[in-house]
């Protein structure tokens, strides 16, 4: 398959150059490169930041939307809520 990369000058040069040294065509070098690092990450997780190779499953009803639609009036009643219910907890208990 054919593909087009865009490498830094300077990186080009060094694989240009590494494949001269060993004898191989630039794009034998480049596949035997990306070979390997594929083969070094299988099996691994990957580092925490990154998204999983996966998606993760989100249970939910098929004829519900993903993410439930809501008014600016029902946000803040729901923002609301949870304010004074925080506001309870922290003013509700006994003092130390």
């Amino acid at each position: 398959m054919r593909t087009t990369l865009d490498l830094p000058d300077e990186i080009f040069r060094k694989l240009k150059a590494e494949a001269a040294l060993r004898g191989f065509k630039l794009k034998e070098l480049v596949a035997q490169f990306i070979e390997r690092g594929l083969a070094a990450d299988a099996g691994q997780p990957p580092p925490p930041g990154q998204r999983s190779a996966f998606p993760v499953a989100i249970a939910r009803d098929l004829d519900t939307p993903m993410t439930p639609v809501l008014t600016n009036e029902q946000l803040h009643s729901l923002l609301e809520e949870e304010d004074l219910a925080q506001y309870r907890r922290v003013f509700d208990q006994p003092p130390e």
